[in-house]
């Protein structure tokens, strides 16, 4: 996969816990049609959590997401006409859509480059940042062993909009999506505070990841409920919620 997308696309969804059978049916069965979605050329269909801790403890069967890599803002218009948006529409109490433009991405998805190498930019707005990594089975109990400090750093850090974490799988599969007030507020959690940075410094060393990726992107819109992505209208990360029905 090469070039940088037009648009991506991350689709949050909180249903009802009578609607979870539904749920996971769709988490069975989407994928693929989600694949096939007219101008979808990535997509991948992700549970989430509370982003409290991150572990797998975390998972909010709740909430539901989908990200999706469009070549054409135009065919993203489209989503909730697809297949796969209206059948998350009829289980979803409330919902929400984050438009993004890819800023820098490094790593591999699924052995792909979703976001292809995207060269940067200014903005003076909002940020979001995707990690996401497939855990080695063997190196998996120092990573969770090593989450909690960073999550609690999180959840403090000047500037965060929201938070929580995704993941394709139960175990093994995740990653964590943070928005944050502007390029420096996101920058000076990453390189700057001293739990993050030592979890980067382990990282090499401890062979956490047999696949990983990192990616920023501006916010160009949302749109629907922000509560459902745990929105912080002030960005005091202390007050932040995890958006629960």
């Amino acid at each position: 996969m090469s070039g940088v997308p037009e648009l991506v696309t991350l689709h949050v969804w909180r249903i009802g816990r009578a609607a979870l059978p539904g749920a996971l049916g769709r988490m069975a069965t989407h994928p693929a049609r989600l694949r096939r979605t007219t101008g979808v050329r990535f997509g991948k269909l992700l549970g989430t959590g509370t982003g409290t801790g991150f572990g797998p403890g975390d998972a909010d069967p709740t909430r539901w997401a989908a990200l999706a890599v469009w070549d054409r803002a135009a065919d993203a218009a489209g989503f909730d006409a697809s297949p796969v948006g209206r059948s998350w529409a009829r289980v979803a109490r409330s919902a929400a859509r984050v438009d993004l433009r890819p800023l820098t991405s490094r790593g591999e998805w699924s052995g792909r480059r979703p976001f292809g190498e995207p060269s940067g930019g200014r903005v003076a707005g909002p940020v979001l940042a995707l990690t996401r990594a497939r855990l080695r089975a063997r190196r998996a109990a120092t990573f969770w062993r090593a989450v909690p400090p960073v999550a609690a750093a999180l959840h403090a850090a000047p500037g965060l909009l929201a938070r929580f974490g995704v993941g394709e799988a139960p175990l093994g599969w995740q990653g964590t999506v943070s928005v944050w007030r502007d390029p420096a507020d996101l920058v000076a959690f990453a390189y700057r505070h001293p739990e993050h940075r030592a979890a980067i410094a382990r990282t090499p060393t401890e062979g956490w990841y047999a696949e990983e990726l990192f990616a920023r992107f501006e916010v160009r819109d949302v749109v629907g409920d922000r509560a459902v992505l745990g929105w912080v209208a002030d960005g005091d990360a202390a007050t932040a919620k995890d958006g629960r029905a």
